[in-house]
């Protein structure tokens, strides 16, 4: 079976600005077709930086970039039909309606306008924005621009959507549905590219992880094999009573708030069975016990503080 074109290939990819400010050194790595690929790393680190490379909104200094084999610097055009793009900021015209700027998109891929609105009315029904069709994008919510954005992204039928920190500034009622609609979208064969600050977005949405640090890149493996590397991790646990000051000690639990809910750091040789194991019944019963937040952001901080 012939090897799939990759959905982007990058090699060797830099970029510095004017200023001295080295924003990418070096960053190679491929993005398989029909994966949802996280790209991570904190304000600064080249993630923008990189969108902005692979949409030719940034010129990079050195380095290649490809989209579905297509080199963006000999033919650009053809790549980018390839590409919807979601960017950070909204940057569509305020005054113009919601079903004026969803189909003025398709026209820049030559899509005429009935065709526009036939592709128009589910992409905006399933993104609940169908019944502001005719609304100003001004008076809608900053959740519904955020949508509108990626109903616009979507109207080519994109074989690549990036998406830039989609679910900023949603409520997390949204952000779960939006969730459950780019997972449908993924599993239909759409790739997408994913810059998020919500870590657990990454962990319940993407296949693959790539992290950047100061414009390199620090790690790119799939997310549950990442996962995996996770050496310790926090649990708040809930007591019947307070534990003895022995036991707190000898298992270095951690209060928080109230006498009667701590938390304790296990190695990843450390099962949460063993670890309840030893708590003598005659001192305080487990209710309850979870993971702190989530994984995948104790594993950014231990990554990150070890580069």
């Amino acid at each position: 079976m012939a090897k799939k074109t990759a959905a982007i290939s990058i090699k060797n990819l830099d970029k510095t600005y004017l200023t001295g400010t080295k924003a990418l050194q070096n960053v190679s790595l491929d993005i398989k077709q029909g994966d949802f690929f996280g790209l991570l790393g904190s304000n600064g680190a080249g993630k923008t930086t990189m969108i902005g490379c692979i949409t030719s909104l940034v010129q990079k200094t050195g380095g290649k970039i490809q989209v579905h084999g297509i080199d963006i610097d000999k033919d650009f055009g053809k790549a980018k039909s390839f590409i919807g793009v979601v960017p950070q900021e909204f940057n569509f015209h305020i005054f113009e309606t919601v079903l004026n700027i969803v189909c003025y998109q398709a026209g820049f891929y030559g899509i005429e306008r009935d065709e526009a609105e036939k592709r128009a009315e589910p992409i905006l029904k399933r993104l609940n924005l169908w019944q502001k069709k005719d609304e100003q994008a001004r008076n809608l919510s900053g959740g519904m621009k955020r949508r509108l954005m990626i109903a616009r992204a979507l109207i080519h039928k994109p074989k690549l959507l990036i998406l830039d920190e989609p679910t900023a500034g949603v409520d997390v009622e949204l952000r779960v549905d939006m969730w459950e609609y780019l997972k449908k979208l993924n599993k239909e064969g759409l790739t997408i590219l994913l810059t998020t600050h919500y870590l657990e977005e990454a962990e319940q949405l993407t296949n693959q992880i790539a992290i950047l640090q100061n414009g390199k890149l620090i790690e790119n493996k799939p997310t549950k094999e990442l996962l995996t590397t996770l050496n310790e991790e926090t649990y708040v646990i809930n007591f019947s009573k307070k534990p003895s000051k022995k036991l707190i000690q000898k298992l270095n639990l951690t209060q928080v708030d109230d006498e009667t809910t701590f938390e304790v750091t296990l190695k990843q040789k450390d099962t949460i069975s063993s670890f309840i194991s030893k708590i003598p019944s005659s001192d305080a019963e487990v209710l309850d016990i979870r993971p702190k937040g989530n994984r995948l952001e104790q594993l950014y901080l231990q990554l990150t503080s070890k580069k």
